[in-house]
């Protein structure tokens, strides 16, 4: 190829834009691991809160093994 001829097709190249620049990419998925941080975070303890209940069925259900 000639040089004339690449830059003839480097001219025609077409570059897509992206949605929102670069670093926007990342402060989402930030916000998305955080958000799902969150919700993880409320599910704590949860087995404590309910433990009158765990021992019953574990009474209840002892000897069925």
């Amino acid at each position: 190829m000639s040089f004339l001829s690449l830059l003839a097709a480097e001219g025609a190249h077409e570059v897509t834009e992206l949605a929102m620049p670069t670093f926007m990419f990342g402060g989402v998925a930030l916000v998305v691991f955080a958000a799902l941080g969150v919700v993880t975070w409320t599910y704590r303890d949860v087995a404590n809160r309910h433990h009158d209940k765990a021992e019953a069925y574990a009474r209840e259900h002892a000897d069925s093994h």
